[in-house]
């Protein structure tokens, strides 16, 4: 088997590639980092040391949007999870990068913040990561109206972002009634087999969640 996926089941960016993997049945050979040989072989790949990383054969990709790219254009399915039409393909790679750095980056900075002892908590940096999810939710609410996912009615790598991003920054930051089409976007990606299938394979994790998960999803 060619690729080899490192990443972990709990990793909200390895749940992007995963995603687009599941949607399109492509065979891969999956190596957990979890253990202080995998991140050696990891560091080997990549001295960043950040996940998840892709090997095909002798070359190694990084970058979960990039990683997804790779995969379409080397080992594509039936599933494309980007457009062929530049201008459709366009919205998709915008929506990407809205949920990485407006959805995605905040939630990070309120579980990095979980993290922290009392003495070294960021007020400042927790307010302003809780208001640009308020802001991120509220234009997005206005973009699903009539939509079933993010670029309209197929499923792409836009909603392979999405579903980590509103999975997790719905933990930190619960979206309640305030954003009500945000919530049940998130409840169809939810429902979507391949996001299925990697919550299913993060559960084991869940009492690493700083804070404690919810006992709900």
């Amino acid at each position: 088997m060619s690729l080899t996926l490192y990443a972990h089941p709990f990793a909200a960016y390895c749940w992007k590639v995963l995603i687009a993997l599941h949607e399109n049945a492509t065979p891969f050979s999956y190596r957990v980092v979890e253990d202080a040989a995998g991140w050696a072989e990891l560091e080997r790949l990549w001295p960043i040391r950040k996940f998840p990383v892709l090997r095909d054969g002798d070359a190694t990709i990084i970058e979960s949007s990039i990683i997804v790219e790779y995969l379409m254009r080397r080992h594509p399915g039936p599933a494309p999870m980007i457009p062929a039409d530049d201008e459709a393909a366009l919205s998709v790679r915008f929506m990407d990068r809205f949920f990485d750095n407006y959805v995605m980056t905040p939630m990070q900075t309120l579980v990095a913040d979980r993290m922290r002892t009392a003495s070294e908590r960021d007020a400042k940096g927790v307010a302003a990561a809780h208001g640009l999810l308020d802001v991120a939710c509220g234009w997005l609410e206005g973009q699903l109206a009539g939509a079933s996912w993010a670029c309209g009615g197929e499923f792409s790598l836009a909603d392979c972002a999405a579903a980590p991003a509103l999975f997790y920054a719905d933990w930190v930051h619960p979206l309640a009634d305030r954003f009500p089409r945000v919530l049940a976007y998130r409840g169809r990606l939810l429902a979507r087999p391949s996001v299925a299938r990697v919550v299913d394979e993060a559960r084991p994790f869940r009492t690493f969640f700083p804070g404690g998960a919810p006992d709900r999803d």
